[in-house]
C-alpha cells in the first residue's frame, strides 16, 4: 500500500522511514513537511496538495508534533484516508474523540499508536502479570531532553506535553501490562519558570502505581517498571526491552520485530479490515495529571 509520511523530522526519520523500507506491506511514495524530505520518495509542502495530488495514497501517517496534528488528521479523513497518529495521538482528549467520530462517519481506519507497548518484552509482562495481585508498581523515568529533543522549543510550549511527551510511554506501558485500570489521585508537576510544561512530575495512582518523570536528568537513562505481587517482583528496564523476575532475566520471544515494524504490522492489518484502534487511557492519565496536579516553580531550562 502507498503511504505518505507528515513531519519529516527526528522520529520520522530514525523510526518510521527505516521501518516502512523494510516492510512488505508499504510504499513510502509521499512526504509532506515544511523542511524534512526524504531521498527518492516525492516531497509535499502542503497537505491539501498532497491529498489531491496523490489520490493513490490510501494511508498517511502523521509525525508531526500534537498540537497542529488535528487539522491534518481531518483533512486526510475527510479526504477518505486511512491515518496512522504517532504518540501522543492529539494534543486533547476531545480531538481524539472527535477524529475517531469522524473516522467511523468516513468507514477509514484510524490509529493511535503506543510504541513503548510493542518493546519486547511488554506483552510477556503482560502475561505473565494477568493471573497475578498487584500489590505495588512505581515508575521511575529520567532522561535529557538536550538528548532527545534537541532545541526543540514546541515541547516546552502549551500543548507540547513537556516531561509527559516521554512519560506518556510509560504510561501506555502501565495501562497495558496491569490486569485492572487505575487512576490518578495526586500529582506534583515541576514546571520551569520561563517554561510551559512540566520538567519533571511525580504522580500517585490507585492500587498502590506511583511513577516518577524527569526530563533534566543526566547520565544514562532510566525506563524501569517494577510491579510487586503475590509472586514476587517483575521489572521492566530499558523501555520494556528486558524483563526480570524475581531476580531472574527473561528471554525475549524469537524472530520479535522493532516497535515501529510492529506498529506498521498493525496498521496494515486495521486497514485491511476497517478497524478503529483508539485507546486513549495513557493520554486519560496525562489530562488528569494536569487537571489535579499540584505546580511547582523550579528554575528556569535553557537548552
Amino acid at each position: 500500500m502507498k503511504i505518505a509520511l507528515v513531519g519529516v523530522g527526528k522520529i520520522a526519520l530514525d523510526q518510521h522511514v527505516p521501518s516502512l523500507a523494510a516492510s512488505p506491506d508499504w510504499e513510502l511514495a509521499a512526504t509532506v513537511s515544511r523542511q524534512g524530505r526524504v531521498s527518492g520518495v516525492e516531497a509535499f509542502t502542503d497537505m491539501t496538495e498532497m491529498l489531491t495530488a496523490r489520490p493513490d495514497i490510501r494511508v498517511v501517517s502523521l509525525c508531526l508534533p500534537p498540537v497542529p496534528r488535528f487539522a491534518y488528521a481531518r483533512a486526510a479523513i475527510a479526504a477518505g484516508r486511512h491515518v496512522m497518529l504517532e504518540k501522543p495521538p492529539g494534543a486533547t482528549l476531545s480531538e481524539c474523540h472527535a477524529l475517531a467520530d469522524l473516522a467511523r462517519a468516513a468507514g477509514v481506519s484510524l490509529f493511535a499508536t503506543w510504541h513503548s507497548r510493542e518493546a519486547a518484552m511488554v506483552d510477556a509482562a503482560r502475561a505473565w502479570l494477568a493471573d497475578k495481585t498487584v500489590h505495588k508498581l512505581h515508575i521511575n523515568w529520567r532522561e535529557d531532553v538536550r538528548k532527545w529533543h534537541p532545541g526543540q522549543d514546541w515541547c516546552f510550549e502549551p500543548g507540547g506535553m513537556g516531561v509527559f511527551d516521554p512519560g506518556i510511554n510509560a504510561l501506555s506501558i502501565m495501562t497495558k501490562i496491569l490486569p485492572a485500570p487505575v487512576h490518578l489521585v495526586c500529582a506534583k508537576l515541576s514546571f520551569p519558570e520561563n517554561r510551559q510544561t512540566p520538567i519533571a512530575a511525580e504522580l500517585t495512582f490507585t492500587d498502590g502505581v506511583s511513577a516518577y518523570f524527569n526530563w533534566d536528568h543526566q547520565g544514562p537513562e532510566f525506563w524501569d517498571i517494577e510491579v510487586q505481587t503475590d509472586a514476587g517482583t517483575l521489572t521492566l528496564h530499558e523501555g520494556g526491552a528486558r524483563m526480570v523476575i524475581n531476580g531472574a532475566e527473561q528471554g525475549a520471544a524469537a524472530g520479535l520485530q522493532g516497535e515501529y515494524p510492529r506498529l506498521y504490522n498493525e496498521m496494515a492489518e486495521l486497514v485491511a479490515t476497517g478497524g478503529i484502534d483508539m485507546d486513549l487511557s495513557p493520554l486519560r492519565h496525562v489530562a488528569d495529571a494536569f487537571m489535579l496536579g499540584e505546580r511547582v516553580t523550579v528554575p528556569p531550562f535553557d537548552w
